[in-house]
């Protein structure tokens, strides 16, 4: 048995590659004593957007600044009604409320437990405005349906692209597809910062200027404000860090692939419904996320031989208490609520070596040998 633990993720093993590389980057920043919305956090943005295919890329201080902030430069606001999935992190949710609007809740399908484009279309009303589809642990929704579906009802569409840079859909990057495309660069992320951040891609220079507004405090220039903007801005800290690991990203999702192929692989046949990388998809595997109608037993068993799991989510957003005032109830949404019962995320990080992930494919395949 392990004696060693694993972790759901090592955010140590990463740094101990880059050390050096970051701190001397990070002296540079300290030494110009310029520390926002200066050039490394400018040169990140076009590094971004170049990575990704876009034509604009606005930083912000967090993921959820890119959801509210993509929002309001499309105008969203009171009266208007945006849907989202139930299952993702509070904070897709969270977003809608804080433009005033109001939030409703769509269902997901099974097996990339992305947003169902048919329960989308089944509430839209006269008042919806928009559609925010999740890329979910790091596989795109479908947004060619989904494409299909905002253009049809005239709606806007905001990507959240949270926990899926890199990943693709018929070879377009996630993000790409819609008005805009919402990152987040928390440190547990598969692009992480030493900190909160985010960016927000476009096709649009209007959205990109809008953007550039509200992210300030709606100054055109020092001292004149042309809307109700705040502060949104992201640290030049944090733009030379995240242009150093930039470059690293496609070598850390390959190895992501790799990890979670050879999960699929070794744990077939066990009773787990591992994860599945749809048809034109490029999976870049934030999270490894499994599906057991045993997973609390799954859970504690692994807990006992030292190897990190988590829960992503268990209580799905339509059923949080913030949100009771919208009364939902459980059966509402069939598909989420028995995912949630269901999913067990597993360690996947880049630095896992071989030995570790023989070590969680023995735990999951003893679990199911004593159990069934």
């Amino acid at each position: 048995m392990n004696q060693t633990p694993i972790p759901l993720i090592d955010l140590k093993a990463q740094y101990a590659l880059i050390r050096e590389e970051v701190l001397k980057t990070v002296e540079r920043v300290i030494d110009s004593q310029g520390f926002i919305l200066g050039p490394e956090v400018s040169s990140f943005e076009s590094e971004v957007a170049e990575f990704l295919g876009a034509r604009f890329a606005v930083s912000c201080a967090s993921g959820t600044d890119a959801l509210i902030l993509s929002l309001k430069a499309l105008g969203i606001g009171p009266g208007d009604e945006v849907i989202v999935p139930a299952f993702t992190y509070f904070a897709t949710a969270a977003a809608v409320c804080h433009t005033g609007a109001k939030v409703v809740f769509a269902d997901i399908e099974p097996e990339g437990f992305n947003i169902d484009s048919a329960d989308v279309e089944a509430r839209l009303t006269p008042w919806t405005r928009a559609i925010i589809p999740v890329h979910l642990f790091g596989q795109c929704a479908d947004m060619k349906a989904l494409n299909e579906l905002a253009s049809a009802h005239r709606l806007k569409m905001v990507e959240d692209v949270a926990q899926a840079i890199g990943a693709t859909f018929d070879g377009k990057s996630g993000g790409t597809f819609a008005d805009t495309g919402a990152f987040s660069f928390y440190p547990t992320k598969n692009l992480g910062a030493y900190g909160d951040g985010g960016i927000v891609v476009t096709q649009s220079r209007k959205l990109a200027e809008r953007l550039r507004l509200f992210r300030c405090y709606g100054e055109r220039k020092k001292y004149e404000h042309v809307l109700l903007g705040g502060n949104h801005r992201l640290d030049e800290i944090q733009g030379v860090i995240l242009r150093v690991k930039l470059n690293y990203l496609d070598q850390w999702i390959d190895q992501r692939r790799s990890h979670a192929q050879f999960y699929t692989e070794r744990l077939s046949g066990t009773g787990l419904v591992c994860p599945v990388e749809a048809p034109g998809m490029r999976h870049v595997y934030h999270l490894y996320v499994v599906r057991t109608r045993k997973r609390n037993g799954l859970q504690t068993f692994l807990e006992q031989r030292k190897i990190g799991t988590l829960v992503h989510y268990p209580t799905p957003i339509h059923l949080q208490k913030a949100y009771k005032d919208l009364r939902y109830r459980r059966g509402l949404l069939p598909v989420t609520e028995k995912v949630a019962r269901q999913v067990l995320s597993l360690p996947l990080f880049p630095e896992l070596r071989p030995s570790e992930l023989e070590e969680v494919v023995d735990g999951v395949r003893s679990f199911f040998e004593r159990c069934g």
